[in-house]
């Protein structure tokens, strides 16, 4: 199956996937996300996070998770429901990016309780919009792998 065929199926966690496609998925997947992502947290984050650190954290925070998401993951809930793989998947990655978020800003003494809380708000909110919308995509088949 070429990356950009369209199925009338889409794969399912309990399915195997090749890994190199997967791979081959990766910066197409990433790219997508950090377009969705990146915006949602330029308006969600802090102000008293600079701009240029917002943009950052679009590409940084999705960069940490998104291999493990869509590499590791996988291999881990082979032979699993989807379900439960996504429930894994989508809690993990909002998580893991507010523990990065908050060991890379906890020493700078600008951000108070209000703009914590209103960061992990908006990092959740990114992962959530992202993944509605990868499932979107996934349904019509665009990319042609889930």
């Amino acid at each position: 199956m070429f990356l950009f065929d369209a199925v009338n199926e889409p794969i399912h966690a309990t399915q195997s996937l090749p890994l190199s496609e997967l791979w081959k998925f990766l910066p197409i997947g990433y790219l997508f996300t950090i377009l969705i992502e990146t915006p949602v947290l330029l308006v969600g984050l802090s102000p008293k996070v600079t701009f240029k650190q917002r943009l950052l954290c679009g590409a940084w925070l999705t960069a940490c998770t998104y291999p493990i998401v869509i590499l590791v993951l996988p291999a881990l809930f082979f032979g699993e429901s989807r379900a439960l793989y996504l429930a894994v998947a989508e809690t993990f990655a909002p998580v893991a990016e507010c523990i990065l978020f908050w060991a890379a800003f906890r020493g700078k003494g600008v951000l108070e309780t209000g703009d914590w809380v209103r960061c992990f708000i908006s990092i959740i909110i990114a992962n959530l919009t992202s993944f509605g919308l990868g499932e979107v995509v996934n349904y019509v088949g665009w990319f042609g792998l889930f």
